[in-house]
């Protein structure tokens, strides 16, 4: 069980599989952060747009829009509050190397699906701390 040391942070689930909405949003939710999910990459950049977040959870594979071109519309936004949002890509591709491509397409962390809530946890606190940092 993980305890959250982190306060009540505001994260979007992009995903389209409803299975791991379900897990994503329940981990997230028991920690006491607010969840808002979008089915795809598109209603994404809406929602990103329409609406501040801490973190975003990007699913690779969505329709419509995948999380890679929905991370580039997003990096690409005017407003710098919104274009730095931390962004952690989740996928079920477990190629060597596939890391460092997510991070080099303007991801902060990858994780490879089915995760641990543990390592979920953790690394959104580490891209946090590393933001925080930065500023």
């Amino acid at each position: 069980m993980v305890t959250n040391k982190l306060g009540s942070l505001k994260v979007l689930i992009a995903e389209d599989n409803e299975i791991n909405k379900l897990i994503a949003k329940t981990m997230l939710n028991q920690w006491g952060f607010i969840t808002v999910i979008a089915k795809d990459g598109e209603e994404a950049v809406m929602q990103v747009e329409q609406h501040d977040f801490d973190c975003i959870l990007m699913d690779i594979h969505m329709p419509n829009k995948d999380g890679i071109t929905a991370t580039k519309d997003i990096r690409n936004m005017l407003n710098p509050n919104k274009k730095t949002i931390p962004i952690i890509a989740l996928t079920s591709n477990v190629q060597l190397g596939v890391n460092n491509k997510y991070l080099d397409l303007g991801m902060d962390g990858y994780l490879s699906k089915p995760f641990k809530e543990d390592e979920l946890y953790n690394l959104i606190e580490l891209i946090l701390e590393n933001k925080k940092r930065l500023l």
